[in-house]
């Protein structure tokens, strides 16, 4: 059995999760079809992997870069992140009430979204306040953690951690077999994304760039060193942060991304701008019989520029109908 094989489903045990072992054989993407999107990746997995190659790439360039919501898993009714936090906003109003001070606090506690996303950004930073400050990152991460493999997704009846992407999973590992560096890159949450990605996604906390919050060290009176979050927003690492966030974790240009929308076109714009050979790669949500139907309209996942340019620039449009034999891990 292949690497990925055996690392998915210890993956699944420590997650909770039922993931199709990938039986003994030399497809490395079993939930792909035979199709061109699965075809053009192991071209270009084999041409950057092959020593005797003109596009060999040695192992510290292999870096493949990952959005996260509505590439990894699933985004829709709204991107789990937001989810959570209006969990989390209810709860801390049922023990106080007075924390809700303003229309959109109380719009997020009525569970009123389109009023929460109608205050704009800063409505959201103000529901943000008070479901991500006063507490340490340490206990935010279990917190949230419980919360993804336990809460329940309103149409699914999954639990989110149950909304990851099989053959994304197995891209995943197929990469990482052929000595690529995996990294999330994402507009969500940094500490969100790192109560679960090593679980989900056999990726480490280090090895995730997403958006940034405000957060302190300070020293407790009996002698404590702690770092809490503070709530707000210092960076915003979606569309021309993608790049910038890349720059400031990893410290170089990746040579495959893959996204979504038109969030991370930046990302895949900058990613195959580079010299040698590079890979962009775009899921297009087109099942609605299995997942959801979506691009270019909708509050979230909106895909335009990439469905009108990205065939131009070379890169693959991967649809989740024609390409993906299942979406879920079973």
């Amino acid at each position: 059995m292949t690497m990925a094989g055996t690392m998915l489903p210890k993956l699944a045990v420590a997650f909770g999760l039922a993931i199709m072992p990938i039986a003994a054989s030399a497809d490395p993407l079993p939930s792909w079809k035979d199709a061109a999107s699965k075809a053009a990746i192991i071209a270009f997995v084999e041409s950057v992997t092959d020593e005797n190659s003109d596009t060999f790439v040695p192992e510290k360039d292999r870096i493949a870069v990952f959005d996260n919501d509505g590439t990894l898993w699933a985004e829709q009714p709204l991107y789990f992140q937001g989810l959570y936090a209006l969990d989390v906003l209810r709860e801390k109003a049922a023990a106080d009430p007075s924390i809700l001070s303003s229309d959109v606090l109380k719009a997020a506690n009525a569970g009123d979204v389109k009023g929460v996303l109608a205050a704009g950004v800063e409505g959201l930073v103000e529901v943000v306040n008070i479901s991500h400050g006063k507490i340490t990152p340490e206990d935010f991460k279990a917190k949230s953690h419980q919360w993804v493999t336990t809460a329940t997704h309103p149409t699914s009846g999954r639990t989110y951690a149950e909304m990851t992407y099989q053959p994304m999973l197995e891209l995943l590992s197929y990469l990482r077999d052929e000595d690529f560096t995996t990294w999330i890159v994402s507009g969500g949450g940094i500490d969100f994304i790192r109560s679960f990605s090593d679980e989900a996604y056999g990726i480490p906390s280090w090895q995730v760039v997403g958006t940034e919050g405000k957060t302190t060290y300070g020293v407790a009176a009996d002698g404590t060193p702690t770092i809490t979050k503070n709530g707000g927003v210092t960076f915003v690492d979606d569309k021309e942060g993608k790049p910038v966030g890349i720059m400031r974790h990893i410290g170089q240009r990746p040579i495959f991304a893959a996204g979504n929308s038109d969030g991370d076109f930046a990302m895949l714009e900058w990613t195959t701008a580079g010299d040698g050979p590079r890979f962009g790669m775009l899921v297009h949500h087109d099942d609605a019989a299995r997942e959801f139907a979506y691009d270019r309209e909708g509050h979230i996942g909106v895909l335009i520029k990439g469905l009108d340019e990205g065939p131009k620039r070379g890169w693959t449009i991967v649809s989740m109908k024609d390409d993906w034999k299942q979406v879920f891990p079973d």
